[in-house]
């Protein structure tokens, strides 16, 4: 696990207030800038690397607080593997329809644009290419889950701790988000399949 040490090394922590040559002595600022690493780290799964790219965006007096949410967001997703086939070309023109269409104001180079395009395409490749049908219905429900979170980002009151909300709210709300979705899933499926008792038979 890495160290305190390690964070300040990297840049991740600020220099505490040098009581010695050999020590030094950290604030509450410093304990609140732990925890968040420590949140992005382990729930967030972000990298170290990624983590100190959006610290820097977040501790940027002049960055508008759209830049820093874009700083936190590019660094979610999977790692991208580009394919240059069929499926490819129809889920960027299906990805470009539906932001064009819904009045986005984003472009198609964004990396969550990228990220819908190849999991799109590896739906096509499997035979459920049709999974664009419900792609508007995915779409209204992320609209509702945006505007939620930047209306708690809207409710605190300090731009240290608006800007900071940003973070949380894009890296670990992806979490919440998930785990919700997750939950969501084995309720709608008991209702649609019915359940299993102990035995494999439907109970209702």
């Amino acid at each position: 696990m890495p160290t305190i040490k390690y964070y300040l090394r990297e840049g991740l922590l600020p220099p505490g207030e040098l009581t010695s040559p050999n020590q030094a002595t950290y604030g509450e600022a410093h304990e609140r800038r732990l925890r968040l690493i420590r949140a992005l780290l382990d729930v967030g799964g972000m990298k170290v690397a990624d983590i100190a790219d959006v610290l820097t965006a977040l501790d940027d007096p002049v960055r508008p607080l759209h830049k820093v949410l874009g700083a936190a967001a590019d660094r979610l997703g999977a790692a991208r593997v580009e394919h240059d086939d069929t499926e490819s070309a129809a889920a960027q023109e299906v990805v470009a329809d539906l932001v064009s269409r819904r009045g986005w104001r984003t472009h198609d180079s964004d990396p969550a644009a990228t990220d819908l395009t190849t999991a799109l395409a590896a739906m096509a490749r499997l035979g459920h290419g049709a999974f664009v049908e419900v792609l508007d219905d995915y779409a209204d429900a992320a609209e509702r889950v945006a505007r939620a979170d930047l209306g708690y980002v809207d409710r605190r009151v300090s731009v240290e701790h608006m800007v900071e909300s940003v973070v949380i709210g894009t890296v670990l709300g992806e979490a919440v988000f998930s785990a919700l979705r997750r939950l969501a899933h084995v309720d709608a499926s008991a209702k649609l399949y019915g359940t299993e008792g102990p035995q494999g038979r439907k109970t209702s």
